[in-house]
């Protein structure tokens, strides 16, 4: 099979296409003819700097879509043939990726096989960020950290759909911020003083939730932004700042709270609670009409195009490889 190979860290012309020998499916194991493998900033880490990466050669991708190829001794419920999309630990850029039984899921009604392959790690992210690790409540405000990437657009739709009474977004460039309009927000900022412009949105109040994936100085001015009683998540580190520390005297003059999330740190911990997460978020797409726009897509032997247009912070929505279409 043909697959996509990390052998040394560093910039997008270490991605190389190689023959690799087909996987098999071990116990409670799936192996999948992938169609499509989605594309995350959490991989350009990976190649980058080894994030999450247990040594070289490696191939990447952590997300496929695609038809089931072989089924591993004890897994039930996953037929040969049968359409699924799955969050994996790496090797989604491959013709065929290996994927655990418990972390694949049923193509979801309505949903064509390449919208699907938007949504593993997305959309179910998007919806604990709302709804478990956020604690969203009717009628709250939120401010959300590149509000037009990927997870960005679809926590738009997830909040509002949640009840949020204000939906804030921020965004590097203005032609970001009237792309994410589209998705949910009710105001989108430009550039490093948002938290200037959400003052003046809220009349000083700030908001009740901020959901960060930028870290360092961003992650810092959001919790500053939040309002009585407000919460801020983060959920990712794109500025690779160093870690942010805060202690009683930053909290407690108005009684905040600060936590954080990883969809991985989910599927490794706790897979049942990622099941459960995933089949709720994706009954938004399959029922509410969230829907995670498909921006770009490139062939196979093109990833290290595809990570090159999101290192350069131009991309907007989901970005997909496209393997065996």
């Amino acid at each position: 099979m043909r697959a996509v190979v990390v052998e040394q860290f560093g910039t997008p012309e270490v991605l190389q296409l190689r023959d690799l020998p087909e996987p098999l499916p071990g116990p409670g194991q799936v192996s999948i003819s992938t169609g499509y493998a989605g594309v995350n900033f959490a991989e350009i880490l990976a190649r980058s700097n080894g994030y999450r990466v247990s040594g070289l050669p490696f191939v990447p991708g952590l997300e496929a879509a695609g038809l089931v190829r072989a089924v591993g001794e004890g897994v039930t419920g996953l037929q040969v043939g049968q359409p699924v999309v799955a969050l994996l630990s790496g090797g989604g850029y491959a013709e065929v990726a290996l994927a655990e039984a418990a972390q694949t899921f049923a193509l979801p009604d309505g949903l064509e096989l390449r919208d699907a392959a938007a949504l593993p790690s997305v959309l179910p992210t998007a919806y604990a960020l709302v709804h478990h690790a956020g604690r969203l409540r009717a009628g709250e405000s939120v401010l959300v950290q590149g509000a037009a990437g990927g997870v960005g657009t679809a926590l738009g739709q997830v909040a509002r759909l949640a009840g949020a009474g204000r939906v804030f977004g921020v965004v590097s460039h203005p032609d970001k911020a009237a792309y994410a309009l589209k998705y949910g927000y009710d105001e989108v900022f430009v550039g490093e003083d948002f938290d200037r412009q959400l003052a003046e949105a809220t009349g000083g109040r700030g908001v009740d939730l901020v959901l960060d994936s930028v870290g360092g100085d961003t992650w810092r001015r959001g919790v500053a932004s939040l309002a009585r009683y407000g919460r801020a998540v983060a959920f990712g580190n794109s500025s690779n700042a160093e870690a942010w520390s805060s202690g009683f005297a930053d909290l407690a003059p108005k009684a905040l709270s600060v936590s954080a999330f990883s969809i991985l740190g989910l599927a490794a911990a706790d897979p049942q609670a990622l099941r459960a997460l995933t089949t709720d978020a994706f009954a938004l797409a399959a029922t509410q009409g969230v829907h995670l726009p498909i921006t770009a897509e490139f062939p196979l032997a093109d990833a290290a195009d595809a990570h090159r247009l999101v290192e350069s912070r131009a991309s907007t929505g989901k970005l997909l490889l496209t393997v065996n279409p």
